[in-house]
């Protein structure tokens, strides 16, 4: 089933150079995902507190794009469909902060 969200999708500004509520936490994170509705940063599901999702589930913004590198893909959480953004890449704002 096609996503009836892409067309929805915004170029978006990067709300923080890695996962805005573990960098104010001091948390760590696996990957970065980032909002195409509003230029949230947030973290995986494969991250201890899965913020991405967090984020869908507070704002019901529907699409969020591999941001941690930019990957070239997007994920609509409504339609659980995956599609292509290689053309529509977020750039990042700065470097990504790292924890080794």
């Amino acid at each position: 089933m096609p996503c009836k969200h892409i067309a929805q999708i915004n170029d978006v500004t990067p709300s923080a150079l890695g996962c805005e509520e573990c960098l104010k936490t001091g948390d760590v994170w696996l990957h970065l995902r980032i909002c195409r509705t509003c230029g949230h940063v947030g973290c995986c599901d494969s991250s201890p507190n899965k913020h991405a999702t967090k984020h869908f589930h507070a704002t019901q913004h529907p699409v969020i794009e591999g941001y941690d590198p930019p990957e070239g893909w997007g994920w609509c959480y409504v339609d659980q469909v995956m599609f292509d953004l290689s053309s529509r890449k977020t750039p990042h704002n700065g470097p990504i902060p790292r924890y080794d």
